[in-house]
């Protein structure tokens, strides 16, 4: 054996829960992440469990993305309109006029079949389906941080820091009923410290890029190849970016095939209005409904010309690049271990929708990559809490302060697109603690209501989605709507406290839309009570 391997796949979405609509247009985030990844890549999981080939993965999940998970109205939703699409289907069969295209129509209408069949089995609920791997050793399954908010912009209210973390603990412990190892800061946002109140809540490592380790305070020995230890005893663990680029880039990695799937080119754009209508958004807009016909064919290929999709040589390439991978990382390992003398540690980090929703073959791409590497003995598979025991010893040292977006470092989240968030962030922050500490002993039960809510509200306005959107210019309305709302409805419910004249019904109305984190208590908030856990 000359190395180890840590795949990484990081799963989240905002929350999102719009319960007195009929599917809501950003509810669609969550369907489609259920119908092209996850499900996808757990019956992936089931796939090798059965057929006995080792495989190991660490999977971190949200605490909002769990809290989806099991939010019944939303599952309800996501279990509809998965009905719809395979009715939807059926009428392809039937309008669709080459065998090509009817063959990859039924082969739609088995896939939604199999992802409503998959949801039956796990009552709904994908937390059963990622603890059920974990209780077999596969996975190694940690946590996040409560609403993914960047940790990097709150490190001068280091409360808030650690209700977030302490949040995000407490959460999947909730969901999946054991304590997590290990915690993904939300887009890598390290800075120094950060490590120490993660110690204080018994997290025992989280991930950085590759760049916190080269700019450390010191060169590790190893360079991103072996975890370090930061001084207050919790584990890093860096990206290869060798395996980024190889996996991820758009434009010289495997995804950019093509004979992959198009992502851009979709029955709900190119059908006729009229037809596709009832399985689009309710107020007309089209969206993506997930049947796409063609394949990427070459990057020139203008949309309209693009060659129909074969599902036979898209997994022929999957195959192909999952060896390729392989090669490649042998050939990596084996030239690391004559630089070190020693078995590296390769951690290859992505966001769980790379792998079935932006790239569709890629959990057949995991599938054989794991199937081959099962024919040898140079590269195995490992989880960080394997990694952290394997080695009697560890450089210490203080990675830099960075991130994993555009750039390195924190210009994502703070630039002059999306600045005017902080300074209301950090006020409701401040109000928070203090009306926590205020009415710390308060027995009103409706009183006690309105605070739970309004650190609700906060916290999901402090999560990174909105200003990374904001950055990017996608759905920019409604980002900046999320964080608008928020505070505006955090200031009301606090007013209504210290005037003593609480709308119950607009209370309720809230409990229900922004239900995260059920059995959460303001109290936390108060700045001398927080750190008890140990």
């Amino acid at each position: 054996m000359n190395g180890y391997f840590v795949l990484v796949l990081h799963s989240h979405l905002p929350y999102v829960n719009h319960p007195n609509h009929d599917l809501y247009l950003e509810e669609r985030w969550y369907v489609e992440a259920v119908l092209e990844s996850y499900i996808p890549l757990l019956m992936m999981f089931d796939r090798l469990q059965e057929r006995k080939v080792p495989f190991k993965v660490t999977v971190s999940l949200s605490p909002t993305l769990l809290e989806m998970f099991r939010n019944a109205v939303l599952n309800e939703k996501l279990k509809n309109y998965t009905q719809k699409l395979v009715e939807l289907c059926e009428k392809e069969r039937e309008r669709v006029k080459t065998e090509q295209e009817k063959e990859l129509a039924n082969f739609y209408r088995e896939r939604f079949l199999s992802c409503l069949s998959y949801l039956d089995s796990v009552e709904g609920n994908l937390a059963k389906g990622f603890k059920k791997h974990a209780e077999s050793g596969n996975i190694e399954l940690i946590t996040c941080n409560a609403t993914h908010g960047f940790l990097p912009l709150m490190r001068h209210q280091p409360f808030a820091v650690e209700i977030q973390i302490t949040v995000g603990v407490e959460t999947f412990i909730q969901h999946l009923g054991f304590k997590p190892k290990g915690m993904w800061l939300a887009e890598c946002g390290y800075y120094s410290g950060v490590d120490e109140i993660l110690r204080k809540y018994g997290l025992e490592f989280f991930f950085v890029d590759s760049h916190a380790f080269w700019y450390a305070d010191e060169r590790p020995y190893f360079d991103v190849y072996r975890p370090i230890m930061t001084p207050s005893g919790v584990f890093a663990f860096a990206r290869d970016p060798d395996s980024s680029e190889q996996v991820w880039s758009a434009t010289t990695g495997y995804p950019s095939d093509g004979r992959y799937r198009e992502f851009y080119r979709d029955l709900g754009f190119d059908g006729d209005y009229e037809y596709v209508r009832p399985y689009i958004d309710k107020s007309g807009v089209r969206v993506n409904v997930g049947i796409k016909y063609h394949r990427i064919t070459s990057k020139e290929t203008p949309l309209d010309r693009k060659c129909l999709y074969s599902r036979e040589d898209a997994m022929a390439a999957a195959r192909e690049h999952a060896i390729d991978f392989l090669n490649k990382k042998l050939a990596q390992v084996n030239t690391l271990i004559d630089t070190f003398n020693q078995p590296p540690v390769i951690v290859a980090p992505f966001d769980t929708e790379l792998f079935g929703h932006w790239w569709f073959e890629g959990p057949e791409f995991l599938e054989n990559f794991f199937i081959e590497a099962s024919k040898q003995k140079q590269l195995k598979f490992a989880t960080p809490s394997e990694i952290i025991e394997r080695f009697d010893s560890y450089q210490v040292l203080t990675p830099a302060d960075s991130s994993w977006g555009n750039g390195g470092y924190f210009d994502t989240w703070l630039n002059g697109k999306n600045d005017w968030i902080q300074p209301h962030l950090v006020e409701i922050r401040n109000r928070m603690k203090r009306l926590a500490e205020t009415y710390f002993g308060e027995r009103d039960p409706l009183k006690v209501r309105v605070l739970n809510q309004m650190l609700r509200e906060l916290l999901l306005a402090e999560s990174s989605d909105w200003p990374f959107i904001i950055t990017t210019g996608t759905s920019v309305e409604y980002a900046v709507n999320r964080i608008k709302t928020h505070v505006k409805r955090f200031l009301d419910l606090e007013q209504q406290l210290l005037k003593d004249n609480i709308d119950e019904q607009q209370l309720a109305r809230l409990e229900q839309e922004d239900n995260v984190f059920a059995s959460i208590d303001y109290r936390i908030y108060a700045g001398s009570h927080i750190g008890k856990e140990g």
